[in-house]
């Protein structure tokens, strides 16, 4: 069955149009359901400027739909993953709050980190998600929640959330790494794990902080020693000592 959308037999007027060349100017045909066009006066080949990437932008059958995705396309779908991700997420965690609250805090440092650092947002927020997602299984068959026991069950469960919403395996691939050591840094890390690891590190300590709550000496000492990126540092220090 072809998309409604792309289905000339429901086009309306205006479907076939004209839009100007960004490069030189001259006008360029096109079609409803073009992704790009080749300007006939210069060569430049630029994207449809009324086409809706919308429904393309999470459509697991988008490349049959519209063809090779455009990178402005890919970008979009990438940025949209993460918010299927965090609702994978909720449904997974189901009523555990708690751990759906977590998770959801993880990410909001992270998305926070990561505006000052850089890093991938796509990499970054869903490994931010799913970085306790072996937490359950942990319980079940280790009766643990131990750190090395999250680290071995999550990353499975990971990729089976991640690769059901149609991420790049690169992208699947690195969320699972960063899973699978998420409390242990190894010598030399990348950018995307030290914002989790540091976003989790906020987390952590402010929850440590309504039950034990540790000195501002203490606190100060910590943030200083333990942080991976300057900004993670930062907003340790706002978020914990102001």
């Amino acid at each position: 069955m072809k998309c409604p959308g792309q289905d000339s037999r429901y086009w309306k007027p205006g479907a076939i149009f004209e839009a100007k060349c960004p490069k030189c100017g001259s006008e360029v045909e096109f079609f409803k359901d073009d992704t790009t066009r080749r300007c006939g006066q210069c060569g430049h080949k630029f994207l449809n400027p009324d086409m809706d990437f919308g429904c393309a932008s999470y459509c697991p059958y988008a490349e049959q739909c519209i063809g090779n995705l455009p990178p402005e396309l890919i970008s979009q779908k990438e940025d949209l993953l993460k918010d299927r991700v965090a609702i994978e997420m909720k449904r997974y965690f189901r009523t555990d709050f708690k751990r759906i609250g977590h998770a959801s805090r993880v990410a909001r440092y992270a998305e926070q980190i990561s505006k000052q650092e850089g890093g991938n947002p796509a990499v970054v927020l869903s490994a931010s998600y799913l970085h306790d997602i072996g937490i359950k299984e942990a319980e079940r068959k280790h009766q643990s929640t131990a750190a090395k026991y999250q680290e071995e069950e999550g990353p499975p469960i990971a990729r089976e959330i991640l690769s059901k919403l149609g991420a790049r395996e690169a992208l699947v691939e690195e969320v699972c790494d960063i899973i699978a050591h998420h409390h242990h840094p190894r010598s030399e890390e990348s950018l995307n794990f030290k914002i989790l690891y540091d976003a989790d590190m906020i987390t952590n300590l402010e929850e440590q902080q309504k039950e034990t709550p540790l000195s501002p000496e203490k606190l100060r000492g910590l943030i200083e020693k333990a942080f991976l990126t300057e900004a993670g540092a930062g907003l340790a220090e706002k978020v914990l000592l102001t």
